[in-house]
């Protein structure tokens, strides 16, 4: 049996998702974020010693990253399903999009949460105006311009194709489910991206989607 340790508000929703997707049986141990840090709690260390999620264990395999998960669960249960055939054009497209999910979109979303709470975060009054005034022009300077950088060229990829790993529902899109569910969060990604919009509208209308949703508890992006 799989068993997904799950932290709720994280990027482990995609994989249970997954497994909805697959029709694979799963277990579900569940972690709560700290309410005050936002973090994972420190039981998590116990079965990664980054103490992140996802973590899965299957069989004598504990695997964690979500792209190396996604890859593998696809790989050894998908049975052709999700990942398409290895050396074909659209497989490499697949591949390209499970690494740049975290790897080139993630961390100005991060960015953009972490300046975010230092701008809001209690402070001394006398100094409460300067750190305010860095955070908020780290954001417009930097954080922001590269977000609408990496969106429009979200919003131009989904023209050319249905899917991001082509006109078929795959693994890429369910690792990209994550930054543009963030974006939609914290990152100003609305109708005003069309392509965009409504790729995050049919994702939550599949019905695997809304079943790890029911299992995996309520959803709401952090941030």
């Amino acid at each position: 049996m799989i068993v997904v340790h799950h932290l709720n508000n994280s990027r482990s929703q995609r994989i249970l998702w997954l497994l909805e997707e697959l029709g694979l049986p799963y277990e579900i141990k569940r972690y709560q974020r700290d309410p005050k840090t936002m973090l994972a709690p420190p039981e998590l260390r116990q079965i990664h010693p980054l103490g992140k999620s996802p973590v899965i264990c299957d069989g004598d395999n504990t695997l964690a990253e979500s792209g190396a998960i996604i890859e593998y669960l696809a790989d050894r249960y998908g049975e052709g399903r999700l990942l398409p055939a290895a050396g074909t054009p659209e497989r490499l497209r697949c591949n390209y999009w499970l690494h740049y999910a975290e790897g080139s979109a993630m961390p100005p979303l991060l960015l953009k949460l972490v300046f975010q709470r230092v701008a809001s975060s209690p402070a001394p009054f006398i100094v409460k105006p300067l750190i305010r005034g860095i955070a908020g022009k780290v954001q417009h300077g930097f954080v922001d311009p590269q977000l609408a950088l990496h969106l429009d060229y979200l919003e131009g990829e989904l023209r050319k194709t249905t899917w991001f790993g082509g006109n078929t529902f795959s693994a890429a899109d369910i690792q990209m489910s994550f930054p543009l569910e963030a974006a939609a969060a914290r990152a100003g990604l609305d109708a005003s991206r069309p392509k965009l919009w409504d790729f995050l509208q049919r994702i939550h209308a599949r019905p695997a989607y809304q079943r790890a949703i029911e299992r995996g508890g309520e959803y709401a992006m952090a941030g």
